[in-house]
């Protein structure tokens, strides 16, 4: 009897979602990076979904045995088998223990190109991928792999592909219905540069090889560059282009420019930049921004930064608001009374029978966890490879180292205590939005203490790496794993009773709104009512004002 194993397909709404409603990665290179760290980060972002982490084991396994597919979200539903392989490596969240790592965002693209009789979606990628391979590149020619042998069902998608050694970005999306495979481009970030993407295709023309590598079926520039072998014949079959191969564009091709998904998605990419290179520079694209593309049409695919990143620097970039920019949430009066940077559902609004759009951050309410996973080929795989993550939206959360050797899952960050619905406080996912929603509505009088212990938590948390990795390297493998394991399940309690006490501080010190309204708020009132609620003996109307 064939043995058979189970996947089930987390598709984090973020692919059941529209590309503004997603998520956003940032990818540093190694010599980019202040500690010679690859760094890449996730926020996985759809309104309704709880976050969690998920983890599965290494092992062997017999010859003939299957892999069954399900569909998360579709009720669990069987949708084919894959061939397993004789041994699997273990995996927590999206790293493996050999620190590979692959995150995502979905661009949409083509509707067309969905082929709903494909048994993978673009999770089950992931998850295969960290499974059976050790390295980016490795990694990438999988998922092509796979997908040309049993179909891709979902839309477009970029991936970041990242090892201790290298990051790379994929482009990548399906070829319609009854057509298994995918078109795919994948390119290496340089070291000293970082990129990100967020919800809209960013790779246009590539550097291309002259000579298809028959035993890949794809074309390669080593360690630049690898595609798939139609990318270019299938576009033209399609009628996506016409010219000639040297100026072909994947982004033209398969997610051709629409206003509202790129103003909701390459705003993000600017915004990453600017932080880290001359924000004058990163304004000469504020017209694209604007949908001039007669004037600019694209961002850069990557910058060299300024200055090497921290890890602060990381989480900084995914807690942003477009803070002190054009673009600033908190300038204007949709920020309300107490200039918050957050927003209703709603994408965008009417009035006067026009249509209007809200600016979607890097930081967004509807994220269900975050991550910033630190890859480092200095030290070993257990202690190397570590996984920051927490439950909920980067700004509402401090972000809790867990290592890639973990071998069983905090009871806060497991999937039985942060259900959709139900609220349970022993969730990381729901104490996180206990307080943060408290926080939303009143920004800026009750961010600061939220923030104060977000700061708190994540310095003692960095402060105390070295010790541990020091105390680690000295450990066997067996009590390297017990060791870090026990560390990752004592800063997710502590994370824990901080947010509780947090939790009762805030109802406490800010019960029935103390303090007052921004001042731009309190002037937008008086211009809109005008002298309804003047004190009388002042000026008023037909008095000078």
């Amino acid at each position: 009897m064939r043995k058979i194993s189970v996947i089930v397909l987390l598709a984090f709404l973020a692919g059941r979602a529209l590309p503004s409603e997603a998520c956003t990665n940032v990818i540093v290179g190694k010599k980019a990076s202040a500690d010679g760290s690859v760094i890449c980060t996730y926020n996985c972002d759809t309104f309704g979904y709880t976050g969690w982490l998920t983890s599965s084991p290494s092992g062997a396994h017999q010859p003939g045995e299957k892999i069954a597919i399900r569909h998360f979200w579709h009720g669990g539903e069987v949708r084919g088998y894959v061939d397993q392989v004789p041994y699997t490596y273990g995996v927590v969240g999206y790293m493996n223990e050999h620190q590979l790592t692959i995150l995502e965002t979905t661009f949409g693209g083509r509707k067309e190109l969905v082929n709903p009789e494909g048994i993978l979606g673009y999770d089950n990628l992931m998850q295969l991928a960290l499974q059976r391979c050790t390295s980016a590149r490795d990694a990438i020619l999988e998922m092509g792999r796979l997908a040309d042998e049993y179909g891709y069902f979902e839309s477009g998608e970029t991936f970041s592909v990242c090892d201790k050694e290298e990051a790379w970005m994929m482009d990548f999306i399906g070829k319609g219905p009854g057509r298994k495979g995918a078109v795919w481009v994948a390119v290496r970030i340089p070291d000293d540069c970082i990129t990100a993407h967020a919800n809209h295709s960013r790779i246009r023309t590539f550097p291309q090889a002259r000579k298809l590598d028959r035993k890949k079926g794809i074309y390669e520039v080593p360690g630049v560059c690898m595609y798939s072998a139609d990318v270019i014949s299938f576009a033209r079959e399609m009628g996506y282009y016409s010219g000639p191969d040297k100026d072909f564009s994947f982004r033209e091709a398969y997610c051709p420019l629409e206003f509202v998904n790129m103003r909701l998605c390459e705003p993000r990419v600017w915004s990453v930049f600017r932080h880290h290179t001359n924000p004058e520079y990163m304004d000469r694209f504020l017209p694209y921004l604007n949908g001039e593309f007669d004037v600019c049409d694209e961002l850069p695919l990557w910058i060299k930064p300024d200055r090497p990143l921290t890890l602060q620097d990381v989480m900084a970039d995914m807690r942003d608001h477009y803070e002190g920019t054009p673009l600033d949430m908190t300038a204007d009066v949709s920020a309300g009374p107490w200039s918050s940077p957050y927003r209703p559902r709603a994408k965008g609004f009417t009035s006067g029978g026009k249509k209007y759009f809200r600016e979607r951050p890097i930081s967004t309410q509807q994220a269900g966890f975050s991550v910033v996973a630190q890859l480092r080929s200095s030290l070993p795989d257990e202690v190397g490879g570590v996984y920051w993550f927490n439950c909920d939206e980067p700004s509402a959360i401090a972000y809790v180292p867990v290592y890639a050797c973990l071998r069983d899952i905090p009871e806060a960050f497991q999937a039985c205590h942060n259900r959709s619905g139900v609220f349970d406080e022993k969730g990381a996912f729901w104490l996180c939005n206990w307080v943060a929603n408290m926080v939303y509505p009143r920004w800026s009088a009750l961010s600061g203490d939220w923030i104060q212990a977000r700061q708190e938590l994540e310095e003692a948390f960095l402060q105390e790496q070295a010790q541990v990795e020091k105390q680690a390297a000295g450990l066997c493998r067996e009590e390297r794993v017990a060791f870090l394991q026990g560390k990752t399940f004592g800063y997710v309690e502590q994370m824990m009773g901080r947010w509780k006490t947090l939790a009762h501080q805030l109802i406490v010190k800010y019960n029935d709104q103390p303090g007052t309204w921004d001042q731009p708020f309190y002037d937008a009132v008086a211009a809109e009512t005008g002298d309804r609620y003047l004190v009388p003996g002042q000026p008023g109307r037909g008095e000078g004002r």
